[in-house]
């Protein structure tokens, strides 16, 4: 019943067994399991205690109660379960091994130590319990069982140029110096380029002050082509820190890193370092080259290409967000946010077709797991190049798509009612969208412009009126459309005198000419100027 899952038919047959023989310790144990549960810990918890009474030599009962003492975080107990299985199971390693990870846990040293004596008696002796009594010994201050230790590895392991390594650091750390110098050097005379025993010795000549040496020793490792690349980061990483703990040179680091980058890189690992370590310094300037370094090395390192861009952008220079961006179509394809500044900068230059293009690859780019507000404004962006080409009905249909994947994108809402109502189609929809906008943004000029368009073009002047002035109040007073529609609206409503107004106010105003601005059509600049000249309003 049980393995078919029907508990209830399995519960009532194991209270059945215990009927007929009460001394059960395996139904006992079964009847536990149904007992852990949220409200009735207790009763399974005395249930299993009652297994392992009745059946103390059950190997599985106790691992079983230990594991629950465990889950509960009951440390004591599970000790005194896994301390019972020790002397009931001699042979068996498992109680020993969670005993001695207990132990270890509860920093309970001298413990620990005669757990793992144990286990090197029944598994024998290793690396690993050597290691791990070494370890124990150095937190129980008794650094001569801990030096004990590691000798009794090095001379299990005589070729191990670890163990004897270790044992020099100790000398180190104990103030031994000469010893520990001994130890370097011998094991440096063997094997001339085994970088920890390279990496201590430096260590000690900080230690000792040598500094002279200690300088050359830091060289040696940095610039020693058989020192593996993570060894060098790792040290260079930690010299790095002790520089941000003491001194804060940054002179002396940057030194190290032009002479590691003098040697010939196999990786961009030490190059992306140094550029990570001049952008913490602020030096913005001095980390381009480096992060050209790190691309010509590894061309998809897409942090270090994304670097670069951002400092194109931030200088607003469109050629090297083009130079940055470019490439990164060919190693890095499924990389929106590329697309995405590489296609604004060919805007920006007013090369619309080059934007086009880059926009359409990106959008091909889209797909289930892309972000909906970046795929939205792709094709929002998408949209108004179509629309500025004259292609309405692809520039909609883009529309429509960037709605579909954020129907609140504010850009998209604004620009497709407002060609909307220029072309005076679908005005229902241009105003619910508009609304939109305004609603989100009622302080935005623009938006409130467009609604006051709409409401015009829809013939309610009154209700355009607010909006047109709110527009005017909150910065339109500077746009030359929208004080021309402040015009418009004025002699609709019968306000002829203060549309003419309105209107030689927009020809005083410069349209901005900065590069990458669409300017405004001659056409409609010869339109605003006839309206003045004959003061009325004229039809687009």
């Amino acid at each position: 019943m049980k393995q078919k899952g029907e508990y209830d038919a399995a519960f009532e047959l194991y209270g059945r067994c215990l009927e007929i023989y009460p001394g059960s310790a395996a139904v006992m144990y079964e009847l536990s399991q149904f007992y852990m549960f949220p409200g009735q810990e207790q009763r399974g918890e005395e249930a299993l205690k009652m297994a392992v009474r009745r059946d103390d030599g059950n190997f599985w009962y106790k691992q079983t109660l230990a594991s629950y003492y465990l889950q509960k975080q009951d440390r004591v107990k599970a000790v005194a379960v896994y301390e019972d299985m020790a002397q009931i199971f001699p042979a068996r390693l498992e109680p020993l091994l969670s005993l001695a990870d207990l132990y270890g846990r509860m920093k309970s040293y001298d413990r620990l130590v005669a757990v793992l004596d144990r286990i090197e008696e029944l598994d024998g002796k290793s690396e690993q319990i050597s290691m791990e009594k070494f370890r124990a010994y150095l937190q129980m201050d008794n650094m001569e069982k801990a030096f004990g230790e590691i000798q009794s590895l090095t001379d299990e392991y005589p070729y191990d140029m670890r163990y004897r390594t270790v044992m020099g650091d100790m000398y180190l750390s104990v103030g031994r110096n000469d010893e520990a110098l001994k130890v370097y050097s011998a094991i440096l005379k063997e094997e001339p380029d085994y970088a920890p025993a390279m990496i201590s010795l430096a260590s000690y000549y900080q230690k000792t002050g040598q500094d002279s040496l200690y300088a050359v020793q830091t060289d040696s490792i940095l610039v020693n082509g058989n020192v593996e690349p993570g060894v060098k980061m790792n040290f260079m990483r930690q010299l790095i820190l002790k520089s941000e703990q003491t001194d804060r040179d940054s002179t002396k680091i940057i030194g190290l890193f032009e002479k590691m980058m003098g040697r010939k890189q196999t990786t961009a690992d030490v190059a992306m370092l140094y550029a990570q370590y001049l952008i913490s310094k602020k030096m913005e300037k001095e980390s381009v080259p480096v992060l050209d370094r790190v691309l010509g090395i590894d061309p998809e390192n897409k942090p270090a290409r994304l670097q670069l861009l951002s400092y194109a952008i931030s200088r607003n220079d469109p050629d090297e967000v083009i130079r940055a961006a470019e490439p990164a179509l060919v190693y890095s394809p499924d990389a929106m946010e590329f697309y995405y500044y590489l296609g604004m900068a060919h805007y920006q230059k007013e090369q619309t077709d080059k934007a086009l293009e880059v926009f359409r690859k990106g959008v091909q780019q889209i797909n289930g797991k892309s972000d909906k507000g970046m795929a939205s404004d792709f094709y929002s962006i998408l949209g108004d190049l179509y629309h500025q080409r004259g292609m309405k009905t692809e520039a909609y249909a883009a529309y429509d798509s960037s709605l579909v994947y954020n129907p609140k994108n504010i850009n998209t809402l604004n620009n497709y009612a407002y060609y909307l109502s220029v072309e005076r189609t679908d005005l229902d929809k241009a105003e619910e969208m508009s609304f939109i906008t305004v609603k989100e943004e009622p302080e935005n000029a623009t938006y409130l412009d467009t609604y006051a368009w709409i409401l015009f073009e829809k013939g309610r002047y009154t209700e355009a009126r607010i909006y047109i002035e709110q527009a005017m109040r909150n910065g339109g007073d500077k746009s030359q459309v929208i004080v021309e529609h402040c015009g418009d609206i004025y002699f609709k409503l019968g306000e002829k005198e203060k549309a003419v107004e309105m209107w030689k106010k927009a020809l005083t105003i410069e349209e901005p000419t900065d590069e990458g601005t669409v300017p405004r059509p001659e056409k409609e600049i010869k339109r605003l100027k006839r309206k003045v000249a004959l003061k009325r309003y004229l039809e687009n």
